[in-house]
C-alpha cells in the first residue's frame, strides 16, 4: 500500500512539472517566430487530437445538454481566454511571476464562491485571502522588471480562471474530465483558428520551435492531466492539491536555470506566502474541483 500511494504521489509531481514547464517552452516557441494565438491553436488542437484516441478507445461518455454546451463556453471563452492572459502576460512579466499570480486563483474562487454561491466564509479562508494577498503585495510591488500590462494580464489569468472552475463545478458535476477535457480544448482551439483565420497564422520557424510547441502539448497538457487524474485516484484531492502547489515553484527555477531569470528573495517570500495559502484552501478542496483545476496554464 505505501509504495501504490508513493507511485500515486510521484505522478502528481510529475504532473506539476508537466504544467510549470509550460511557460519556459513557450517562452522558446516566441524565441522561434510563434505568435501567441497560433502557440494556443496549436496548444489546444494537438492536445485535442492525442486525447481523442485516448477517449475512443475507453469508451468514455460524451457530456450532453446543457453539460455539453457549458463545456464549449468553458472552452471557447474561459479557457481560451485564460490561456491568452496568461501566455500573453509572458511576455511583458517573468515566467516566475506570472505563474504566482495564476496562482492566486483558488484566493479569488473562495471570494466569489462566499460571494456569488453563499458559501461561509471561515477563519481558515479569511487567514488564506490574507496571506494571498501579502504574498501578492510583495511579490507585484518589488517586481521592478515587470511591466504593468504583463501583472495585468497575470491578474487577469487568475479572475478568469477562477470563473472557469465555478462554472464548472456548478454545471458539469458528474461529467467524465477526460470528455470534458477533450471538449473544452478543442471548443478553445476553434475559438483560436478563426481569430487566425482573420488575422494569419504564424507558426514555429525551425525544428526547434516546434519541439517546444510539441512539448506543451504533449507533456505539458496531454502527460500532465493524465498523470494527474492517475494519481488522484490513490492520492485523494486534498492531497493530490497539496502536491500540485509545486507548479509554480517548478516554473520559477527552470526559468532560472534555462531562461536566466534571477531569483530573488521577493519572488521567494512572496510566493511562499501564495503557496501557504493555497496549502490551506486545498484541505477544503472538493474533488470535481481539483479535477477542473488541473487543466490549467
Amino acid at each position: 500500500m505505501p509504495r501504490a500511494l508513493n507511485l500515486a504521489q510521484f505522478k502528481i509531481l510529475l504532473s506539476a512539472i508537466g504544467f510549470g514547464s509550460m511557460a519556459i517552452l513557450a517562452r522558446f516557441a516566441y524565441a522561434d517566430g510563434t505568435s501567441t494565438a497560433s502557440l494556443l491553436f496549436l496548444r489546444f488542437f494537438l492536445a485535442g487530437l492525442l486525447l481523442l484516441p485516448w477517449v475512443v478507445w475507453k469508451k468514455l461518455p460524451w457530456p450532453r445538454g446543457r453539460a455539453l454546451l457549458v463545456l464549449m463556453a468553458m472552452g471557447s471563452l474561459g479557457y481560451a481566454g485564460m490561456a491568452a492572459c496568461y501566455f500573453s502576460g509572458l511576455h511583458y512579466a517573468s515566467a516566475g511571476t506570472i505563474a504566482l499570480l495564476l496562482y492566486l486563483f483558488p484566493a479569488i474562487v473562495l471570494v466569489l464562491s462566499t460571494l456569488l454561491l453563499g458559501e461561509r466564509f471561515s477563519a481558515r479562508r479569511l487567514l488564506a485571502l490574507l496571506l494571498a494577498l501579502a504574498g501578492l503585495a510583495i511579490t507585484i510591488g518589488l517586481e521592478l522588471s515587470a511591466q504593468p500590462l504583463g501583472l495585468l494580464l497575470g491578474l487577469a489569468s487568475a479572475v478568469i480562471y477562477s470563473l472557469y472552475i465555478l462554472a464548472g463545478s456548478r454545471y458539469t458535476a458528474g461529467c467524465d474530465p477526460l470528455t470534458s477535457a477533450c471538449v473544452v480544448v478543442f471548443s478553445a482551439a476553434i475559438c483560436y483558428g478563426v481569430y487566425l483565420g482573420m488575422t494569419g497564422f504564424h507558426g514555429p520557424a525551425s525544428l526547434h520551435g516546434w519541439l517546444a510547441v510539441l512539448g506543451i502539448a504533449g507533456f505539458g497538457t496531454v502527460a500532465a492531466l493524465a498523470l494527474f487524474l492517475s494519481g488522484l485516484a490513490d492520492t485523494g484531492a486534498t492531497q493530490a492539491s497539496l502536491i500540485s502547489t509545486a507548479e509554480p515553484v517548478v516554473t520559477i527555477l527552470l526559468a532560472w536555470l534555462l531562461l536566466g531569470e534571477p531569483l530573488g528573495w521577493s519572488q521567494a517570500l512572496g510566493g511562499g506566502l501564495i503557496l501557504s495559502a493555497v496549502v490551506l484552501i486545498s484541505r477544503e478542496a472538493r474533488p470535481e474541483q481539483v479535477q477542473l483545476t488541473e487543466l490549467h496554464d
